[in-house]
This record gives structure tokens, sequence and C-alpha cells, in this order.
């Protein structure tokens, strides 16, 4: 599966998820849960919160950052997975120095968006959630309602009766 094939494969598997109510840290954990269900999902070895080829800044330069998830893939590269809710250059860096260490780098951003691409090689996986009053819902797309004309689609006029009073 090629690097395109894996965000798209990612974003659809993340496209189900829903919830109501969470706080940040709430939808941070579902989705780092959600990412590695994905991972497993494709027969990968999944290691959450795996060493990173960056150092820590110092005092603790000899300690190594640490990426959400990682996935070691019986074919291919394997693959790096942040997620965050912010766009923080720290998380560019790492990631690109994961790409320049040979690994497939998925960037996934959640939050009402929009999103700002991360330049290549980062492949961007977005998930959007509403927020209000601090705290985050993602919930399932409704169906139009039956009378709605299909998108698109110009509605037939309808003549209203006149009435007098």
């Amino acid at each position: 599966m090629n690097d395109d094939a894996l965000a798209a494969s990612l974003a659809a598997h993340l496209d189900r998820l829903t919830f109501v109510d969470r706080s940040t840290d709430e939808v941070t954990a579902l989705l780092v849960d959600a990412v590695a269900a994905w991972g497993e999902a494709q027969g990968f070895r999944v290691y959450r919160r795996a060493a990173s080829v960056v150092p820590l800044p110092a005092p603790y330069q000899s300690r190594h950052s640490v990426v959400d998830v990682a996935c070691a893939r019986p074919v291919g590269r394997p693959v790096v997975i942040e997620v965050d809710r912010t766009d923080r250059r720290r998380t560019v860096e790492k990631l690109l120095a994961e790409v320049d260490a040979g690994r497939v780098a998925l960037w996934v951003r959640w939050g009402p968006g929009p999103f700002t691409a991360p330049p290549p090689p980062i492949r961007l996986v977005t998930c959007e959630v509403a927020v209000r009053n601090h705290r985050h819902s993602r919930l399932p797309a409704l169906p139009a309602p039956p009378h709605s004309a299909p998108a698109g689609a110009a509605a037939e006029p309808v003549e209203l009766p006149l009435t007098a009073d």
C-alpha cells in the first residue's frame, strides 16, 4: 500500500468514529485508540508512544521524543502517526525527521478546521470535530430528509392555494 493509500485508509477508518461531549484529552485518547485499531486491522505490529528518532531538548537530550503510534508492517516502510488538535511546528519537525529516517509519516489533525497542510511528504489525515463550551462532538452525518431534493437537483415549483381571510 503506497503512502497516499495508507492515509486514505486511515481517513476512512476515522470517518466512522463518533462521540459526544468529550474533553480535549478524551478526544485525543479516542483518536489514538482508533489509529491503533486501524493499524492492527491492517495486520501491522502497533506500538503506542514509540520512541522517535528526535532527541528531546536540553537537559533531556539523552532521551528521545515519542510518536503517538508507530506501526511495523510486514512489507513496506514503518508508519508513524501523530495525533494533534493544534498545528505545532515541533510536530512537523519530528515527522520530517521520521521521514528522513525512512518512515511514512501520517499526521492526524482534529478539530473544527480548517487544517493547514503540512509539507510533503507528510500526509495529513483530518478529523472534523465540533466544539461547544470546550466540549467536543463528532456525530454521524444525517441523511437528507425524504422531502428534500437531492443536492444540485432543481425542485419542482409548487403552487400554493390563495386564501381569503
